[in-house]
């Protein structure tokens, strides 16, 4: 099979059609859909936009601007959140330390005062040792 060669002019076609193409932007849609018995198991929804960006803005599509892998600022925004989160996190768990320390203290101080209160026939046997002289 041969095919036709491109002369000259047939870059200066193509680079037209780009430009057009980028200035206008196309839109291609397809949907693929596999059903078997009347049921339907699996849907595919393609939809495809070729654009300049400039022309994308415009119909309002700017994705790219807040993807990290795509964007250095947006990078910088998910890292500033990620160590704000970080820093919220170690300060929820240092008042959480501190909360704990506290009942705590309170738990040993309750506890030791009750032994003191114990009656004397309630203390064990060790403990009735370290009290008499």
């Amino acid at each position: 099979m041969s095919y036709p060669s491109t002369g000259a002019g047939g870059g200066a076609n193509l680079a037209d059609i780009l430009e057009r193409v980028l200035d206008r932007g196309v839109v291609i849609v397809g949907d693929v859909r596999i059903n078997l018995l009347d049921i339907e198991l699996l849907t595919i929804k393609l939809r495809l936009i070729v654009a300049s960006v400039e022309r994308a803005e415009e119909m309002g599509i700017d994705w790219w601007r807040d993807d990290p892998s795509l964007s250095s600022s947006a990078r910088r925004r998910e890292v500033s959140q990620e160590r704000r989160d970080r820093n919220r996190e170690q300060r929820d768990l240092a008042r959480e330390n501190a909360e704990l320390k506290e009942r705590l203290a309170a738990l040993e101080s309750r506890g030791e005062a009750a032994l003191k209160d114990r009656a004397p026939e309630d203390r064990t046997l060790e403990e009735r040792k370290e009290e008499s002289p």
